[in-house]
């Protein structure tokens, strides 16, 4: 059933970045299979982007995760570390990932999981199927009830 969502504009989110719980229920799909069902997600909020959404790894399916080499660094939350999805004798790298040691703002997402929607069959809140923010690099996920643009779309590079 999907649950009715206000509207909100990406340009009225923060800069920096705010995390916040969210009420609604995340669903993640992947190879037939729920990987993740939560109402105990986070969202980040940052100016020009769709909600991330970090899901606590008691509501995921861990045992089809492997967390691997890669990292990155944000200068708000600090470093990420990327996990790969293997199932049904698949790899997809970099699905997901999250934050083991998180600056202070953030710690109430430590090792909360978010993943791309674009590499998962379907990701749903509040059982609407989201759209993966545009751009391969960024993991928000867009709902109907957002306004943009958001970064990511062609010519959004300068924002």
């Amino acid at each position: 059933m999907t649950h009715s969502m206000p509207k909100e504009s990406v340009w009225d989110y923060p800069r920096p970045p705010r995390v916040e719980p969210t009420e609604y229920l995340i669903e993640i799909y992947t190879h037939g299979l729920c990987l993740a069902r939560t109402q105990g997600a986070y969202r980040v909020l940052e100016t020009s982007h769709p909600p991330v959404y970090y899901l606590p790894p008691q509501d995921i399916q861990m045992q089809y995760l492997r967390r691997n080499a890669r990292t990155s660094f944000c200068e708000w939350k600090g470093q990420a570390h990327y996990y790969d999805l293997q199932v049904e004798g698949q790899v997809i790298r970099d699905v997901a990932w999250s934050y083991a040691h998180p600056t202070a703002a953030f710690r109430v997402i430590q090792d909360y999981l978010a993943f791309y929607a674009q590499k998962c069959e379907r990701c749903l809140v509040a059982g609407e199927v989201v759209t993966p923010q545009p751009g391969g690099f960024y993991g928000g996920w867009i709902t109907a009830n957002l306004v943009g643009p958001f970064k990511g779309q062609p010519g959004s590079w300068g924002w």
